[in-house]
């Protein structure tokens, strides 16, 4: 029998890419396909797949959200987050939401076989670059900020991230499709939640926290 998979992805190109390499294992079968973290839920509840990649950053609910969701299903739907980021916040969460499995984008193929493989039969994966840097940061436990990245919810981790990018709330708001007043409602929060009360304060904890390179 053929491990059914679905595919979350915002980007046509990496969705296309992962199928065609997916789809040369004769036992595996992509049936679906989803462009942001809400349709990759749906899709879960009607097609019931064996296994649920899903990109970490996407619109509408990040892969996490997306994860947490699933999770609270019901269903056999094991996940396998893919993310460009090793830092060990970003694996904490994913972990804690539900998945299985993390692998990072730029990957071995063969990683991503093996990630299919054993979230499939319930176990664990974390692609090797991944581990080592989780070991690296356990053993240095102070240079990690006082607040984890990982205690941010997905929508603030994506305000912090785009304003330690150089965005205003103007610009934010308009790239994520919402109101002004809720940017500036995420950033107050964001600042109270990590008791930091400037926007250098917040890039800073973003690049400790590894959300963007500095």
């Amino acid at each position: 029998m053929k491990t059914t998979i679905l595919l979350a992805d915002d980007h046509r190109l990496v969705r296309e890419g992962l199928r065609r390499l997916i789809e040369e294992r004769e036992d595996f079968r992509v049936i679906g396909e989803a462009t942001n973290g809400e349709e990759a839920v749906e899709l879960v509840k009607t097609l019931r797949p064996d296994v649920a990649i899903l990109d970490i950053s996407m619109p509408r609910l990040s892969g996490i959200d997306a994860t947490r969701k699933i999770s609270k299903i019901g269903s056999d739907t094991k996940v396998l987050i893919l993310s460009m980021h090793a830092n060990q916040s970003y694996v904490e969460e994913v972990l804690r939401a539900g998945a299985l499995g993390y692998v990072l984008k730029d990957a071995a193929a063969a990683d991503l076989m093996q990630a299919i493989e054993a979230v499939r039969s319930g176990d664990s994966f974390l692609s090797p670059s991944v581990t080592h840097h989780v070991v690296e940061a356990l053993a240095r436990p102070e240079d990690r900020p006082a607040v984890a990245a990982s205690q941010l919810t997905g929508r603030e981790r994506e305000v912090l991230t785009l304003i330690a990018d150089g965005l205003s709330s103007k610009q934010i708001a308009e790239k994520l499709g919402v109101s002004l007043k809720t940017i500036e409602s995420h950033r107050a929060n964001l600042m109270d939640k990590l008791d930091i009360h400037k926007v250098s304060g917040l890039v800073r904890f973003a690049i400790r926290a590894g959300l963007v390179a500095p």
